[in-house]
């Protein structure tokens, strides 16, 4: 053998060893990308706030509009928190409020505040998955799903996705068998995720369609859910987008619903 091609062979086995063992250093178990991209997807900074927009439009086409604002304060990175929702339009939805107190690992207690009736209703804990104020999103959607709710496998990757498969815990309270998640390996946060039916029927389609950076958190700016049995989707634009403002522990309280902070919800 001559000494070139004995060095093109060394360099080539090293060019391996080294892909190979930087890929062992830095491969991720499924377990571990899902609580990635949940702190990415939930968790970005301690607190923060948003405006946003939701157009719903209906098997025919007809269209609905939504907007409101949302404040967020986290107990715990990964943990415990807090969601405020507060609704300013259109007229017959103004002064509704929706808040969560996020429980990992056990149910949430959700709690929603309709000003027409001057009433506030808890959401059972099995009324979850249902449609969040005529949209299709859902109000575990609003505040996210726990990981411990589901098994996690990683079916596969590229160069820019890991592709996941989550399989609920408990079939019995959901209308899925089963979902799959497309999560950028850069800012982990899911950019596409599938809902199917028992028999491999699409449910629905979670789509985030901008991301941008934002003090640093990589943040959805708009995604659109589709509701694939109703032929029907609801699209979500987030605006004036800002983190770690201290929000007091305070302001995510039942009093809130019926006397929104007005401080914390205007525009930074």
């Amino acid at each position: 053998m001559s000494t070139r091609i004995y060095l093109g062979l060394l360099t080539i086995f090293a060019s391996l060893w080294f892909t190979n063992h930087a890929f062992a250093q830095t491969s991720l178990s499924a377990d571990e990308i899902v609580s990635k991209a949940n702190l990415a997807a939930y968790y970005a900074g301690k607190d923060g706030r948003s405006d946003a927009r939701m157009k719903i439009v209906d098997e025919q086409g007809r269209e609905q509009f939504r907007q409101f604002v949302i404040i967020r304060r986290d107990r715990e990175e990964g943990g415990e928190q807090d969601i405020l929702v507060v609704f300013s339009r259109p007229s017959d939805v103004r002064n509704t409020s929706f808040l969560v107190n996020k429980k990992p690992g056990s149910d949430d207690d959700r709690w929603l505040y309709l000003p027409g009736l001057d009433l506030v209703k808890r959401i059972a804990a099995s009324d979850k998955r249902t449609s969040f104020v005529g949209s299709h999103y859902y109000y575990e959607d609003v505040s996210g799903r726990a990981p411990q709710a589901d098994q996690h496998e990683l079916v596969g990757q590229d160069e820019q996705y890991y592709q996941l498969k989550h399989t609920p815990v408990d079939a019995s309270n959901v209308e899925f068998a089963y979902y799959t998640t497309a999560i950028d390996k850069t800012t982990f946060i899911p950019m596409l995720i599938n809902y199917y039916g028992a028999s491999d029927q699409l449910l629905r389609t979670v789509e985030v369609q901008k991301v941008e950076t934002i003090q640093g958190y990589p943040t959805v700016l708009e995604s659109k859910i589709t509701d694939h049995l109703r032929n029907g989707y609801t699209l979500m634009q987030f605006a004036f987008t800002h983190y770690d403002i201290d929000i007091p522990a305070s302001v995510f309280s039942e009093r809130s619903l019926r006397n929104p902070p007005q401080e914390w919800l205007k525009r930074r």
